[in-house]
């Protein structure tokens, strides 16, 4: 089955669903926002190490950071339930865009501390509404529930019917990365136990997404990447994957090098790994890695939104920039959900070409974060 499938599926996933065309990932350090070395950062945080600003009136920082906001929104959820946690997280998040950056792990941890509070009654856990972050607490629940799990190879069918919902089936793939340890091949058996290739798809998005983003402050979720097999192939592990499942590979590959290339100090590799995903041209996977280039950068950038795409405009072919833009608007619609959320986009974006792309951009998964 040719990986091109992918796009066609999932194309008419969305007309079923009524969802916009979307796409997201997450590894996600606890730094400030990107920002030129001596800029003022979002928020009023200076660059380069200087003091922060004072606390506000409330008593919140003036900048959050992983850790200032992951400590606010458990102790909440402690306090409260956690759909007051979320809640406040949707609010932080839309008030102050660059704390997406971290926001889709903190609601992981929001969804595995559920899990424990409700003693695995995951009916109880996701009773709450839990789409903030792309469905971050959706897919910490899972991840939970299967790493508990006595028969995991069963639960994986079960445990998000009778809706099976893409979200949950994503979040499925997360957890499947926790049972298997990290062991590719074992986790494409267990997304292949679905019935349908859409199902096994938006598993192996999951996957990918876990292998690719991990929670690094978590032990069980160390990337699994060797270094000898990526300097034979940057890329690695996505050519020698089954058909079905390259797409979602080469999507989420970026974001290991973003991570590893410390975009947050060196804003130029966005631009970077334009060129890097060159290097899946002969397996014909750049377009996906493309997309996934555009995705993060706006993902990492979404306070401002013109800079990103201008970033995408960098790539030498007219197919990569439309790529990269299709990533910035899969991005930006699954942070921010409204229909109006692609035009605001697009009319944000000075440069002609890109702005095209953003206006005709569609048909991509619901379920890519």
């Amino acid at each position: 089955m040719h990986p091109r499938v992918f796009a066609i599926i999932t194309a008419v996933l969305l007309g079923a669903l009524g969802l916009g065309a979307v796409a997201l990932t997450d590894w996600t350090p606890g730094t400030a926002p990107v920002a030129q070395v001596g800029a003022a950062l979002p928020g009023g945080a200076p660059a380069g190490g200087a003091a922060a600003p004072a606390p506000s009136p409330t008593g919140d920082p003036a900048v959050w950071t992983r850790s200032t906001l992951r400590n606010k929104l458990m102790a909440e959820m402690e306090a409260t339930d956690p759909g007051v946690a979320l809640a406040d997280l949707d609010k932080i998040s839309k008030d102050k865009p660059y704390t997406v950056r971290f926001c889709h792990p903190i609601a992981h941890e929001l969804g595995h501390a559920a899990v424990l509070r409700y003693k695995q009654d995951f009916q109880k856990v996701i009773s709450f509404p839990h789409e903030t972050c792309a469905a971050g607490y959706l897919h910490g629940a899972v991840e939970e529930m299967l790493a508990n799990s006595k028969t995991p190879e069963q639960d994986i069918l079960t445990l998000c019917a009778p809706k099976n919902t893409g979200p949950c089936i994503h979040g499925i793939g997360h957890g499947i990365m926790f049972v298997t340890k990290q062991d590719i091949p074992a986790a494409r058996a267990l997304c292949n136990k679905f019935p349908t290739d859409s199902r096994r798809i938006t598993c192996s998005e999951g996957v990918f997404m876990q292998l690719f983003a991990p929670d690094e402050e978590d032990e069980k979720a160390k990337a699994n990447l060797p270094a000898d097999q990526l300097a034979k192939d940057p890329l690695y592990p996505c050519p020698e994957q089954p058909a079905l499942f390259q797409s979602a590979c080469f999507f989420y590959a970026p974001t290991f090098y973003l991570s590893s290339h410390d975009y947050a100090n060196h804003p130029e590799a966005f631009a970077d790994a334009l060129k890097w995903c060159l290097n899946g041209k002969a397996s014909g996977g750049a377009n996906d890695c493309s997309r996934g280039v555009g995705s993060r950068t706006m993902k990492y950038n979404l306070d401002r939104e013109d800079w990103a795409a201008n970033q995408c405009a960098t790539a030498a072919d007219a197919w990569q920039r439309q790529a990269c833009a299709q990533g910035l608007v899969s991005y930006y619609t699954v942070n921010y959900t409204d229909a109006g959320a692609a035009g605001r986009l697009c009319a944000k974006i000075t440069n002609k070409e890109i702005a095209g792309y953003c206006r005709t951009a569609g048909g991509l998964s619901s379920t890519l974060d």
